[in-house]
């Protein structure tokens, strides 16, 4: 058996019990998950998976005031207004 050497790191309550409870479902231990993140990491030569911030933000309603909410809400009709809309049926290529 080879040996192993033990990693430590912080994450949020939240993020690890999510985490743990997909792989259970996947049967696959938290250690194996990382070992395979690291393993993943040399293969690649980087982090395998992109890294990129997002074009728009998504706006997390709970977080805004009244005056941020309002201001959202115009952007969406005017988006309506200016026909920057999309059938749910039918999504043109881009």
């Amino acid at each position: 058996m080879q040996r192993t050497s033990n990693v430590f790191a912080r994450v949020e309550p939240e993020i690890k019990e999510q985490a743990e409870q997909i792989l259970n479902q996947l049967g696959i231990p938290m250690s194996n998950a990382i070992g395979l993140f690291l393993r993943q990491i040399i293969m690649q030569r980087g982090i395998p998976f992109d890294i990129k911030l997002p074009i728009r933000k998504p706006a997390a309603i709970g977080a805004m005031n009244a005056i941020e909410l309002n201001a959202e809400l115009e952007k969406g009709y005017d988006d309506v207004a200016a026909g920057r809309v999309h059938n749910l049926k039918y999504r043109p290529s881009d």
